[in-house]
């Protein structure tokens, strides 16, 4: 064990918590529907009084990983930080590695608690630890589920009326049926917004392209996740015979991934999600990667909380080619249990708070009343 005399703060518990909170409407995607965040919260207290909040959203049907799951993982993994430096990332997170492989979503928990553990400790916004400014301007999209063409003509003509200049629309069907919906839709809400599609892994290869080519006159402005996610090496050849960009996902949890998208010359765009990457460390590999290939990016999410989006809003801060922001899920919850953080106003534009570390928390009364373990 090493000595506390080496350095100014050592991790004396960790908390885990089950946090569940019911969307205001059920979210389809082509890879079924989503009804609750199942969420789990990472809290790292020190002896210093100083502690570190972190949040992950597993969605099974990409990572693998559910909340039950998740809760298994984490018991075994915070013994591994009792008495260690929180403020040695790099160690931590490799410690976590070593111990199991995979589970990149519960880890991406105790990696974002251990970034607003240091940005406190060091007196400034997490942003700022990262070496960003908060001169960006971020501009979420708004995300327009799987249904009918004219379910999702209404939802995507009900959100430009609410303000936002950014709609992303999840598609996965047929080729017909896709160009079906985004046909409602541009009837709907008009021409001057672009807008960008989702299939979540759901077509073939041909499917794909034969829809990207019918699509071509709707102007759409990317394209996320056309074909499945063991099939990346085929991204090269849709993105060849497509008229819109493509956007890799799914395809894309980690640098590993990056690295082999750009050798393929596979994607114009890298979606990351904190969920996905394993945390902000990795974050930073993959836009590094990217930003040094020529790619811009999009962030993303699944279904954390405002306390997760704060953070990865202060990731975005850091990197100028991140320009898309897919910023959406705290909007689709029943309940807000955060406070502090990220502030949505009109048109879906994301403020960023001033304040040291993530710049968020729950409330503790909300956490009260969560299923805990507590580890020390």
């Amino acid at each position: 064990m090493p000595d506390s005399t080496s350095y100014p703060l050592r991790i004396t518990k960790v908390e885990i918590y089950e946090m569940t909170i019911p969307l205001k409407s059920p979210f389809v995607i082509s890879l079924g529907p989503i009804t609750h965040a199942e969420n789990i919260i990472i809290r790292i207290h020190t002896d210093a009084g100083i502690y570190g909040t972190g949040e992950c959203s597993p969605f099974p049907t990409i990572h693998g990983e559910t909340q039950a799951g998740n809760k298994a993982v984490a018991k075994v993994l915070a013994p591994l930080w009792i008495r260690k430096d929180p403020l040695a990332i790099e160690d931590r997170m490799d410690e976590l590695e070593r111990a199991i492989a995979f589970n990149p979503c519960i880890k991406s928990a105790f990696d974002m608690a251990l970034f607003d553990l240091k940005a406190k400790y060091c007196q400034m916004p997490l942003y700022q630890l990262l070496g960003g400014s908060n001169t960006k301007v971020l501009e979420t999209d708004m995300t327009v589920g799987l249904g009918t063409p004219e379910k999702m003509a209404k939802e995507a003509q009900s959100f430009i009326e609410a303000g936002f200049t950014n709609i992303k629309i999840k598609l996965g069907g047929t080729t017909a049926q896709d160009v079906a919906r985004i046909r409602a839709i541009r009837e709907a809400i008009g021409s001057e917004i672009p807008l960008r599609i989702d299939a979540n892994q759901a077509w073939s290869v041909d499917t794909a392209i034969h829809t990207l080519v019918a699509l071509e006159s709707f102007d759409i402005e990317h394209c996320e996740a056309p074909i499945p996610h063991w099939n990346a090496h085929q991204l090269s050849l849709v993105r060849a015979k497509s008229p819109i960009s493509i956007m890799a996902d799914e395809a894309l949890f980690n640098q590993h991934d990056a690295t082999r998208l750009v050798q393929w010359n596979s994607v114009d765009y890298f979606n990351i999600k904190l969920s996905k990457s394993g945390g902000i460390r990795n974050a930073i590999r993959i836009a590094s990667i990217a930003q040094a290939a020529g790619i811009q990016c999009q962030v993303g999410c699944f279904s954390e909380t405002r306390l997760g989006i704060s953070a990865l809003a202060h990731f975005s801060l850091a990197f100028s080619n991140i320009i898309h922001f897919d910023m959406d899920s705290p909007l689709m919850h029943s309940e807000d249990p955060v406070s502090g953080g990220i502030a949505y106003s009109k048109g879906g534009i994301v403020k960023v708070p001033e304040i040291p570390g993530i710049g968020a928390d729950f409330d503790s009364n909300y956490l009260s009343q969560l299923p805990q373990q507590v580890i020390q």
